[in-house]
């Protein structure tokens, strides 16, 4: 029952995608079809909506990228005892395991987001494995827990050899987890499953981060972009046709304790969750501009990532920042429509 509520309650935050979708007459393409499934993966919902003009074609289309994008979840869940990433963590200390190409993949990537963002993203997080976020059933560690497992904490410890495509954690009882990164590596394998099948109009969902191309009703995509504070509610749309729009934000998974907010992003330094912004998206065309840095900027804070933004090329960005003011990029402007009323805390 708590797995159900938690995926009910990510549904309802995707949910305004849709909704908000407005329908102009005149727009829509007579010979296109409209098709829309939902189904539960990687902890979440993901939701897929695509056009074309044969509705078996992109039934079909959605069914494979769904069978692709459940492979790779499997591969990668470390929850799941029998992925490889549970076996590169049951072998931590002790000998490389081999991996297959995209996990090797996701692994570099890591990679160049921690060596980027010196350490504030950080796979090896999953070694803090004493904090547990279900608000029914929370868990808050102990100093001495926290002192104990952070040395663990060390993403120079994970050795790639790409060559051979093995992977080593250097100390027995190191953990990884992918959920930073993995999860838009995925979407984007089933987005490509789509354009192989010959779907060139795709929206796909996966928890709040979305992946499109192409046009919905003929126009761009419009992807809402929640209030981290007041749930529903927008802080505005972004209008898209291709690229990505990722949103990491600490009223995802969370607790309160003596009035305070314990939420499920933890800084890789402290082994505590971060105390920098509320919300950080991102939106940017190519999936490497994105994936992992919502995460890296909830933990320097959002004048390291206003920096990061201004010197990354097709990078935009909204940040909410501690005390609740927005900023946004000067790049938004091209996709960013504000909500109605202004925006408070």
């Amino acid at each position: 029952m708590p797995c159900l509520k938690r995926l009910l309650s990510i549904f309802v935050v995707a949910f305004p995608v849709f909704v908000t979708v407005l329908i102009r007459p005149g727009d829509v393409a007579a010979e296109l079809r409209q098709y829309t499934d939902t189904r539960p993966l990687m902890g979440t919902l993901v939701s897929m909506t695509v056009e074309g003009p044969r509705r078996d074609v992109l039934e079909q289309g959605v069914n494979d990228a769904y069978r692709e994008m459940s492979r790779l979840s499997d591969m990668m869940n470390h929850y799941n005892p029998d992925s490889v990433v549970s076996r590169i963590n049951r072998q931590a200390g002790a000998q490389p395991v081999t991996v297959p190409r995209e996990l090797m993949e996701v692994l570099t990537m890591a990679r160049r987001v921690s060596e980027r963002s010196e350490g504030a993203f950080d796979i090896t997080v999953g070694s803090l494995k004493v904090w547990r976020f279900n608000p029914e059933n929370p868990a808050m560690p102990s100093p001495d827990e926290i002192r104990h497992a952070l040395p663990r904490v060390n993403f120079r410890h994970v050795i790639l050899n790409e060559k051979n495509r093995t992977v080593l954690l250097k100390q027995h009882g190191m953990r990884i987890d992918l959920g930073g990164i993995a999860k838009l590596y995925i979407l984007d394998a089933g987005m490509r499953v789509l354009k192989q099948r010959g779907i060139t109009h795709a929206m796909i969902n996966g928890g709040g981060d979305v992946a499109v191309m192409g046009r919905h009703q003929g126009r761009p995509w419009r992807i809402g972009i929640r209030h981290p504070r007041r749930g529903d509610v927008l802080l505005g749309t972004v209008e898209l046709t291709q690229g990505w729009v990722v949103t990491s934000g600490d009223y995802e998974r969370y607790f309160f304790r003596d009035g305070k907010r314990y939420h499920h992003i933890l800084d890789p330094r402290t082994g505590y969750p971060t105390e920098g912004p509320q919300q950080v998206t991102l939106v940017a065309n190519d999936i490497g501009r994105v994936n992992g840095y919502t995460l890296a900027i909830m933990v320097r804070g959002a004048e390291w990532g206003r920096a990061q933004i201004a010197q990354t090329p097709g990078l935009s960005g909204l940040i909410v920042d501690q005390a609740g003011q927005l900023w946004s990029s000067p790049g938004m402007e091209k996709f960013w429509l504000a909500a109605p009323t202004p925006f408070r805390q």
